[in-house]
């Protein structure tokens, strides 16, 4: 019999709904808190509802709640699984691969991993795609775990935002300068490090240029590899981004999957309206 293995994942790392729902992952969903309520991020507030209140409060994030991954991981338990593969975003970003490597530490009765994607959004989300497909090829777990701890280095996301306002205010400004002058329209591509920390790629004035140095980076990312995942991703800026699309798919034809849609809404929180993403995942040649 195959061991049974059961995905969660947070809802920082941007794994589409229709993929969820195919695979059968569990999500942890991050907190929007308001001063008047807190929503969880995805289910009951969606990315629109974010950017449509920012000129009114700009909610604050928070991690996962201890109860909720508790409760998660009860069910996947009553659901007979006997080992957990975590897959979460950045540490350098977030708190929640901490406070679920503690909360799962203890935890009787399932065999359990945490993995940092080292990443944000769909980079991560790529990551966490492969480990449900080796899962549904029935690979044992420790294999497993060796295998997805060794993709993680393979993903790349690559994004231009509108401001770095939201950035700035929200504390996830990391090693991106806050200083880039406005009067020169200078808009940063930004990135994650290898220690997963936001940090400038490049700095370029005017957006448009900024989004074809962009595409350009993906492009000269994804040639080290011979295959290779894309996704295109977007925070309310969906014009740009099926300009965006066309631009890389006109240089990068050879991919296997390629993802899309619009960043959650805990993102959406700390990056602003307007962010276009480009990710990049090499595979196995």
């Amino acid at each position: 019999m195959k061991q049974q293995t059961a995905l969660l994942v947070d809802s920082g790392i941007d794994v589409p709904s229709s993929i969820i729902n195919e695979y059968g992952i569990y999500s942890l969903p991050l907190k929007i808190i308001y001063k008047d309520r807190e929503y969880s991020d995805g289910v009951d507030i969606q990315a629109e509802e974010v950017y449509k209140n920012l000129s009114v409060e700009i909610p604050k994030t928070s991690l996962p709640g201890a109860a909720e991954a508790m409760g998660i991981l009860d069910a996947i338990k009553a659901q007979g699984y006997e080992n957990v593969l975590v897959v979460t975003l950045s540490s350098g970003l977030s708190g929640t691969y901490n406070m679920v490597s503690l909360l799962t530490k203890d935890y009787e009765g399932l065999n359990i991993k945490v993995i940092d994607t080292k990443n944000i959004g769909i980079a991560g989300g790529m990551v966490a795609i492969q480990a449900a497909e080796y899962i549904r090829e029935g690979m044992d777990f420790e294999t497993l775990v060796k295998k997805v701890s060794e993709v993680v280095p393979e993903s790349k996301i690559f994004f231009c935002v509108s401001t770095l306002e939201y950035l700035q205010k929200g504390g996830r400004i990391g090693l991106v300068s806050s200083m880039l002058g406005t009067a020169l329209n200078l808009k940063p591509i930004i990135s994650c490090n290898d220690e997963g920390i936001y940090y400038n790629v490049a700095k370029i004035s005017g957006r448009k240029r900024s989004l074809d140095k962009m595409i350009d980076l993906a492009v000269e990312y994804a040639s080290k590899g011979k295959r290779y995942n894309l996704a295109i991703v977007h925070g309310g800026a969906v014009e740009d981004a099926a300009k965006v699309k066309d631009k890389l798919l006109a240089k990068l034809s050879k991919y296997k999957n390629i993802f899309e849609g619009q960043i959650s809404p805990a993102l959406g929180v700390h990056t602003g309206p307007g962010l276009v993403g480009v990710g990049v995942q090499l595979l196995d040649n």
